[in-house]
């Protein structure tokens, strides 16, 4: 299963998020929600990285199906909207594909 939790502040702004896991719908190579997910993750880091002037952390372990990601301040509105569209695709691949494959949790921190 891929877990994917994003954390936000007591004043409800975005920090970071991690995904992690892998889903296990079909073979490696063909599982196409790992795909998905990975796809979201990996283009929103890097439209973060391309379209804001945002800092950030990210890292990843591919082995473990971790990739993450932690602002070092508050984000910009751009970064904002980038994650809320991160969210809202991962909530149609939930809601397509269903809880037993992909968990999508927020958390303060």
């Amino acid at each position: 299963m891929i877990h994917v939790t994003v954390y936000k502040n007591r004043q409800n702004e975005f920090t970071g998020f991690d995904s992690i896991g892998h889903a296990g719908y079909a073979k490696a190579g063909e599982d196409i929600i790992c795909a998905g997910v990975s796809a979201l993750v990996i283009n929103t880091i890097n439209s973060i990285s391309h379209f804001t002037e945002d800092a950030f952390d990210t890292g990843s372990n591919e082995e473990e199906g971790l990739i993450f990601l932690r602002f070092k301040n508050t984000p910009s509105s751009e970064s904002r909207l980038l994650i809320k569209s991160l969210v809202f695709g991962l909530q149609g691949i939930q809601d397509f594909y269903g809880n037993e494959y992909i968990s999508l949790r927020f958390k303060e921190v």
